[in-house]
């Protein structure tokens, strides 16, 4: 088998991210903790975009906020889910991580940040939703492993009651939250509740051909 290659490292807000290269698949991992997030492994991305999107995809000028750009599966996902008149914003904390997917990843998701109705923000998407209120139909939370596994600290106030009652406030009435993560989180599921959002459950395949490797989607409406 071919070994994966080293593409580029960077070490920004406290951690190492190293980009590896085998053939057309591209691997990010973090300090020592393994991959954080691969290229084949994507189908549970596209449902998070797909159930944040789908039901507001009929509102005109609709304005969603993709938390986490990763590889661009998930911004691909929102794009192929939204209108024409749509505004995807996508929020990245890793300037490496934008510049990768400029350089290297972009035909892996089919080029997303060339849509003329995306919106590239290099910050913190917990700042972000604190400074918009009221302004977004839907948002996609895919950072980091999830609300109980941390690569980078910093994401642990995200998921905390005031990271989701931040979250709760920038969303329009009606409009929805999903959150990716990489393990199921009772405990997580209370805390939307407790916020005050509708709240579904799903698990679903991180890839479409292996059933047995699962990831779990909150759903999360503001009523």
């Amino acid at each position: 088998m071919i070994p994966f290659r080293l593409l580029d490292t960077a070490t920004e807000h406290g951690a190492t991210l190293k980009l590896y290269q085998r053939g057309m698949d591209f691997s990010i991992r973090v300090d020592q903790a393994g991959d954080l997030m691969n290229s084949r492994m994507h189908n549970s991305e596209d449902v998070l975009a797909e159930l944040a999107c789908k039901p507001i995809a009929k509102r005109k000028n609709a304005h969603v906020l993709v938390g986490g750009l990763g590889m661009g599966f998930t911004l691909a996902a929102a794009l192929s889910n939204t209108g024409p008149t749509a505004t995807v914003s996508v929020a990245e904390l890793m300037p490496a991580v934008i510049r990768w997917n400029y350089e290297y990843l972009g035909i892996l998701a089919g080029s997303p940040l060339e849509d003329e109705r995306v919106k590239v923000i290099e910050g913190d998407v917990g700042k972000i939703m604190f400074e918009h209120k009221n302004s977004f139909d839907a948002i996609m939370l895919d950072v980091d492993n999830g609300p109980d596994a941390f690569t980078i600290d910093d994401n642990d106030s995200l998921y905390s009651l005031r990271g989701l009652n931040n979250a709760f406030d920038a969303l329009k009435p009606g409009g929805v939250l999903t959150v990716w993560s990489g393990f199921s989180s009772p405990s997580f599921t209370q805390r939307l509740m407790k916020i005050g959002f509708d709240v579904k459950v799903h698990s679903v395949r991180g890839h479409k051909n292996q059933a047995n490797n699962r990831h779990t989607i909150w759903v999360a409406i503001r009523t």
